[in-house]
């Protein structure tokens, strides 16, 4: 800009202004783009081959038109088999069928009473005919409409849907046509070419069966349970009670470094899944390793849901795992044998029973039911004899005090002896310096190496809490810490106790499966 009133220059080349690199960023966001299709591919295969398939019965369906011969023959309406495959065409071959049967029995009854209607229309003559047929294009829109809304009736909602729009369309066309009968019967020809051909290509070319589906994804799930809980036990014995940065940082439900949670957390979800496949899978003819008739598929519903229960207890000793008040990592150490070993013969448990699944056999899971059990007991039993840590952790024991602790109950009574020296030893130092101002310095350092709640300075706590001595303190925020430990162990007892229900739903299932 000038000085000249009025006058303003812009110097654009000054401005060093570079164009965008848009071939580079679009090269960048193909890349990306074939990098997630790929990952989609990889993660399903069977969605490629369902994408193939429903091309190639399109194709089918198609050529009859395209072919002069064909299409003199049945002429338009063969768009209905086109029409018929887009609607009927499904990803397992259970939910193909259920969805021709909705789409077979609802063309036929719209049909039945299109053909019906049309011909009481007719014979009323030309003014009285478009008022019946508006009249019954209302009502059969209106209770189709209610029924399928109907509890027991929500499986055959597309069925309701095909009845709606099947009828609409025949009894309007045959209404300008004149002729209602033939064009009903040949749109229900075309109708069962395009259900027809479905079925052919999605049975016999790379069939995706749903009892298959369901019956890997229950096997999954054993799977994950066994190893989120073993993942969630093994991490809150190995903290070392450092601050977790992450959990701080990330959102609640993001642990990039704890996978087998992330997979629990989708097994919590998966109950409509389930659902769905079970639905799916009654409709499908024995094949594979389910060869008789009327397989228990619901089982496979009923085992999942006392699955998702147990993964609820895993759920919450991850949340004791992430929670504000921790433990001190020593005191966990104290109860570490114990809780490692029902944590482990859990889920070799929890393993055992997916095997049997997956490999449809019988096992005796009796035997490892009962070893999870004694390895529960001696957690709860090693909590009772040392009970006077979790209720108040840094007063040290009198000799009267102190109860008689069996070597076979816990093999951390080393440990538990070693902090109680530690303890003693502190509070002979301190008496022998002849005050007591060290020893509270000193309990100071010990709670913050422990990095125990609360995560701030124990001198806050001096200043707001006048005429309240700080070892009454420092007692009850140990005993609280403590207490986040009894948490744990006691979700992971409730985990060992629904192990039973888990048991017993296995085995129904094995009965009437007819596992060998």
């Amino acid at each position: 800009m000038n000085g000249k009133k009025g006058r303003i220059e812009i110097d654009v080349f000054a401005a060093n202004i570079r164009p965008p690199e848009c071939g580079k960023s679009s090269g960048s966001g193909g890349r990306n783009l074939a990098k997630r299709v790929w990952e989609f591919c990889k993660d399903d295969p069977g969605r490629v081959t369902f994408s193939f398939k429903v091309g190639l019965a399109v194709l089918l369906v198609s050529l009859l038109i395209l072919f002069r011969a064909s299409y003199e023959v049945f002429g338009t309406n063969i768009v209905w088999a086109i029409l018929t495959v887009a609607i009927m065409f499904e990803y397992t071959v259970g939910a193909t069928f259920n969805r021709g049967f909705n789409r077979a029995l609802g063309s036929l009854l719209a049909g039945i009473l299109a053909i019906a209607v049309g011909q009481v229309a007719i014979r009323t003559g030309h003014i009285a005919e478009p008022v019946i047929i508006g009249f019954t294009i209302f009502i059969i829109g209106a209770l189709t409409s209610f029924i399928k809304q109907w509890p027991s009736l929500t499986p055959y909602e597309h069925g309701f849907r095909v009845i709606l729009f099947t009828y609409c369309l025949i009894i309007i066309s045959g209404y300008r046509m004149g002729h209602p009968i033939g064009t009903a019967l040949n749109r229900l020809y075309a109708i069962a070419i395009g259900g027809a051909v479905t079925l052919v290509v999605n049975v016999s070319i790379f069939p995706i069966w749903a009892g298959e589906q369901l019956h890997k994804e229950l096997v999954k799930s054993f799977e994950t349970v066994a190893d989120s809980l073993q993942e969630c036990v093994g991490r809150y014995l190995d903290e070392d009670g450092q601050e977790n940065s992450e959990f701080s940082k990330k959102v609640m439900d993001e642990f990039p470094d704890e996978p087998a949670f992330k997979r629990c957390r989708l097994t919590l979800n998966s109950s409509a899944k389930l659902d769905s496949l079970a639905n799916s899978a009654k409709w499908e003819p024995p094949h594979g390793n389910f060869r008789h008739f009327f397989y228990p598929w619901s089982e496979y519903v009923k085992v999942g849901a006392v699955l998702r229960h147990c993964a609820y207890e895993v759920m919450a000793l991850h949340g004791c795992l992430h929670s504000e008040i921790q433990a001190p990592h020593n005191l966990r150490s104290a109860f570490e044998p114990e809780i490692r070993e029902a944590g482990n013969d859990a889920a070799e448990l929890v393993r055992s029973l997916g095997k049997d699944i997956s490999n449809m056999t019988r096992s005796q899971p009796a035997s490892l039911l009962k070893k999870v059990h004694n390895s529960t007991e001696r957690l709860q039993r090693s909590i009772y004899m040392h009970s006077y840590l979790l209720t108040s952790p840094s007063e040290p024991l009198n000799a009267d005090t102190k109860p008689s602790l069996k070597p076979q109950l816990s093999s951390s009574n080393s440990d538990l002896s070693k902090r109680l020296a530690e303890y003693e030893g502190m509070k002979k130092f301190s008496e022998s310096e002849g005050t007591t101002e060290s020893y509270h310095e000193t309990m100071k350092k010990q709670q913050r190496r422990l990095h125990s709640w609360p995560s701030c300075d124990i001198g806050g706590f001096e200043e707001e809490a006048v005429g309240v001595d700080l070892p009454t303190k420092l007692t009850a925020l140990e005993s609280t810490t403590a207490l986040s430990l009894a948490t744990f162990a006691s979700l992971l007892i409730e985990f060992v106790a629904r192990l039973d229900h888990l048991v017993e739903a296995v085995d129904e299932l094995a009965n009437l499966a007819r596992f060998a």
